[in-house]
């Protein structure tokens, strides 16, 4: 009996050291949930400009022609996947992967039929699992990162579009509701067929040429829309990590009353035998 008292005793501090862990979690994601918040906020004022800008040029100039504003036939598609560095996060990352493959299978039937760009190393290991190419990888983020962290696949991307290796680009990533709230969306980002905007515009004067400006302007709006998504799924990476570990402190929580409950009555029948031993030799005596 005894040696069952101390294995209960040992359950018990293992699971409160593991609900300090969590609790800490916890907590470090709800503070840097915040901070992720406040910058996805922050980018999307500089989007929406180059947008408004956009617009006004295709709206004031005729015959402007340029490959990430005009449909064609879809022969391939690209997407470009954002997940996180590390797990510990609920259906995080689960929830994402799941949409992209089962759409892949839904859409192609063979590998050739689309290119994949993977930001986070969960994505770069799921897809490596599956002998599924990655044309471009980021890994290692910051827990907030800067427009020059993604660069690279934001640019080779775009590149890509452009240069007609495939004929249409998505987005697939965690769309931030609330805290509590993270939903997998599938967003097109090329090509940009609708740029037009609501309201009055603003007349510009554009030098050398609309056309010149045109060319500079959209590349730097779709690698916009990409920083944007990766800061949204920041914010819903800290969000399902917050409520993950909330989640598994409650559950550490209901654990421990229970292995104490248990330790409790294995403590007293332990005292009630000691005693009952210790009467029947009295009376033998």
């Amino acid at each position: 009996m005894a040696k069952g008292i101390r294995e209960i005793k040992r359950q018990i501090k293992s699971k409160q050291n593991m609900r300090q862990i969590t609790k800490a979690m916890e907590m470090v994601a709800a503070s840097k949930l915040k901070k992720a918040q406040n910058s996805a906020e922050a980018a999307r004022p500089y989007a929406d400009k180059i947008k408004e800008v956009i617009g006004s040029i295709a709206a004031g100039t005729k015959g402007i022609k340029h490959p990430m504003l005009q449909s064609r036939e879809i022969k391939k598609t690209g997407y470009l996947v954002i997940t996180s560095d590390r797990g510990l996060a609920g259906g995080y990352n689960a929830n994402v992967l799941r949409k992209v493959i089962n759409t892949i299978h839904e859409r192609h039937k063979s590998n050739d039929e689309f290119a994949i760009f993977v930001v986070g190393r969960k994505g770069r290991d799921f897809f490596k699992r599956r002998n599924i190419a990655i044309h471009e990888e980021v890994t290692g983020l910051p827990d907030a990162p800067s427009f020059a962290d993604i660069k690279a696949v934001a640019a080779a991307a775009v590149r890509g579009f452009e240069k007609g290796e495939y004929d249409q680009l998505y987005l697939v990533y965690n769309q931030f509701i609330n805290a509590i709230s993270q939903t997998p969306v599938e967003k097109r980002l090329l090509p940009l067929d609708d740029m037009k905007t609501s309201g009055p515009t603003t007349d510009y004067e554009y030098e050398p040429s609309p056309e010149a400006v045109l060319e500079v302007l959209l590349p730097k709006y779709a690698e916009t829309l990409i920083y944007s998504a990766v800061l949204e799924s920041k914010a819903s990476e800290f969000g399902a990590r917050m409520t993950a570990m909330g989640s598994a402190t409650k559950n550490a929580t209901k654990m421990i009353n229970g292995l104490t409950l248990q330790y409790n009555r294995a403590r007293q029948a332990a005292i009630t035998q000691e005693i009952s031993e210790i009467v029947a030799g009295a009376n033998a005596l």
